[in-house]
């Protein structure tokens, strides 16, 4: 369906990255799409990935981080 409307762009999330490496709560920031399911997608594709902890005084706390994910036609 997004693909035949043609929607490409940016959506932008903010994200904590958990002590273990773990993407805990997800936001979006700037949406790109909620008609075809895009946001839901990209924070369901952010909550796979895992991370190197940030880290302070050698230990692993959690981390506000912002990525963009990017959708394209090809």
């Amino acid at each position: 369906e997004a693909m035949r409307a043609r929607i490409q762009g940016l959506v932008k999330l903010e994200a904590i990255v958990m002590p273990d490496g773990t993407v805990g709560d997800v936001r979006v920031v700037h949406s790109l799409d909620q008609q075809f399911g895009l946001d839901k997608e990209a924070v369901r594709t952010l909550r796979q990935w895992r991370f190197k902890p940030g880290m302070r005084l050698g230990q692993p706390v959690p981390v506000l981080i912002l990525v963009e994910i990017s959708f394209t036609l090809r």
